[in-house]
């Protein structure tokens, strides 16, 4: 088979974020298709030593995404997928500041790269489904059409929507390119390592007293399909991914064995502090949100027009609860800390209680 030869297939295609879980295995799987000639990975920090063996047949641009220029043309670039997005802030690596102008900047400066490509006939771009935000007011189920009720509190949110406009832009400035935009639900499987799973993965999981949102997640390996398709197939357009059917939190906790500490929903964001303490990552407004609200989407439009249907929610967090059995081993200052926050979640329960009732 001819690289570059099936309808759809592009020759050279730029995976941006290489250095990054998501786009070094998005690369090794592109570059392991015999229908694609070139795959070049972009990223400004070096890929970790465990991305060596993943990348061997991967072309390596150690450059910031924004920064590429007239890079794009001069190597006759077919296709550019754009995952260099970041999701919550690195406190070590310039907090929300660094966040957004990678986020926003970046992509803006990507874009820009893409309209003087003159080869380029394809741009798949990670989206999230952050950017319907979360609102009391908001609908049981989103569709592509839903436009947001409220502005999203949290960071990587209202980046989406900037980023979204951007490509909103560049279709109408190069109309002979294939756009399509992903909003992708929140990553889990075997594999995946994110705030979330690290969130499931605590033996005490904070909740918000008197919510039960329900929630949508996306096998990481159905991501990847999705993703490849989106490259050697023609889906223009912007479309939700997400496992089909919903959990709810409670539920969520109860298969991943672990024990639920209600506090009151201004604490939430200090118990995110605390188990930041605790050594189970960062969560921003985005995932607090999340957590308070829940956000479901329909599928429909991706099973349609790709003719696949991801795994269901509760068989991708299914299979993140296999993978991760037996949870975590805890320190004593680790358990010690995690005990203080059942304590404080029991005080303000309390204490709303006895305020309700004077």
């Amino acid at each position: 088979m001819t690289p570059g030869s099936t309808p759809g297939a592009p020759g050279v295609v730029v995976v941006t974020g290489v250095g990054r879980y998501l786009g070094a295995h998005v690369a090794a799987r592109l570059a392991a298709d015999p229908r694609i000639e070139r795959v070049i990975g972009v990223d400004a920090p070096e890929p970790g030593a465990e991305f060596t063996d993943l990348l061997d047949r991967v072309e390596r641009i150690r450059v910031d995404p924004g920064s590429l220029g007239g890079l794009l043309a001069d190597l006759e670039v077919d296709a550019v997928v754009h995952l260099a997005l970041v999701s919550a802030p690195d406190q070590q690596h310039g907090g929300r500041s660094a966040m957004k102008d990678q986020n926003v900047i970046g992509t803006m400066q990507l874009l820009a790269a893409c309209q003087r490509a003159p080869r380029l006939r394809k741009l798949v771009v990670r989206s999230s489904t952050a950017a319907y935000g979360v609102s009391f007011r908001d609908p049981a189920v989103f569709t592509e059409e839903t436009e947001p009720r409220e502005v999203p509190r949290g960071g990587f949110g209202r980046d989406i929507l900037d980023v979204e406009g951007y490509v909103r832009g560049f279709r109408r400035r190069r109309a002979d390119v294939t756009a399509t935009v992903l909003r992708f639900a929140p990553f889990i499987g075997s594999t995946a390592d994110t705030t979330l799973t690290r969130y499931f993965a605590q033996p005490f999981v904070p909740t918000v007293f008197g919510r039960d949102p329900r929630l949508q997640f996306l096998h990481f390996d159905d991501a990847l399909e999705v993703l490849h398709r989106s490259i050697v197939e023609d889906h223009p357009g912007t479309y939700n991914v997400a496992g089909p059917g919903v959990l709810s939190l409670s539920q969520a906790i109860r298969r991943a064995g672990r024990v639920a500490v209600p506090v009151l929903e201004p604490g939430l964001s200090g118990a995110a502090a605390l188990a930041r303490s605790m050594g189970f990552g960062g969560y921003g407004l985005d995932q607090v949100d999340l957590f308070v609200h829940g956000r479901v989407v329909d599928t429909t439009r991706l099973e349609q027009e790709y003719g696949f249907t991801p795994r269901s929610t509760a068989a991708a967090f299914d299979d993140f609860i296999r993978a991760h059995h037996g949870g975590v081993v805890l320190s004593r200052g680790q358990l010690a800390a995690a005990e203080q926050l059942v304590l404080d979640g029991i005080r303000q329960v309390r204490a709303a209680v006895r305020e309700r009732t004077l």
